[in-house]
């Protein structure tokens, strides 16, 4: 019995969703997201509700149940509230500036970086060491943010480089004299 699964994911005002051939259609202020559910489970608008129910006891149908739970409540608060990331960059002379459709980074290396910004997300720079991602799917957010901190990872020992707002570097003790 998944704990998740049998959870039914509440809608907030402004949000509809839509079941159709296999098809989970989520519509909200912030656009349109779909999700393919597979065979083993089913999905069902229930008063204001989506309930998820696998279709057979079997072990793809369990572990299916709440994953699929999961990505329609990820796809409700998307399309509702949205999800964002935010990243710093740490360094002399590291960072990042919106120029049109493009995120301009400069990380200390002998080129600029040109990252095009894809139509689903928007990605803002408050100050020039602070980069802001937005958009209604989570999974492209934080891929997103992830493809932007690979340029530049952050290091252990001055701290150098793109890293999460949240996370916490580990530290290493330089050289001895």
């Amino acid at each position: 019995m998944s704990r998740i699964g049998k959870n039914p994911v509440t809608l907030p005002q402004g949000v509809s969703v839509s079941v159709a051939d296999g098809v989970l259609t989520a519509k909200g202020r912030l656009g349109t997201l779909t999700l393919a559910v597979a065979n083993d489970v089913s999905a069902a608008v229930e008063g204001g509700k989506v309930v998820v129910t696998p279709r057979s006891e079997t072990k793809r149908a369990r572990m299916l149940w709440g994953t699929t739970r999961a990505l329609v409540a990820n796809m409700v608060t998307g399309v509702s509230a949205g999800y964002t990331k935010t990243l710093e960059i740490n360094g002399v002379g590291y960072r990042a500036a919106v120029q049109g459709k493009n995120l301009v980074l400069q990380l200390g290396y002998s080129h600029e970086i040109n990252f095009p910004i894809p139509a689903d997300v928007k990605i803002a720079c408050e100050r020039p060491t602070l980069i802001s991602i937005t958009g209604a799917d989570k999974q492209r957010v934080g891929q997103i943010a992830a493809v932007l901190r690979g340029y530049r990872k952050p290091e252990p020992y001055k701290g150098k480089g793109i890293k999460y707002a949240d996370e916490t570097i580990r530290r290493k003790e330089g050289k001895k004299k």
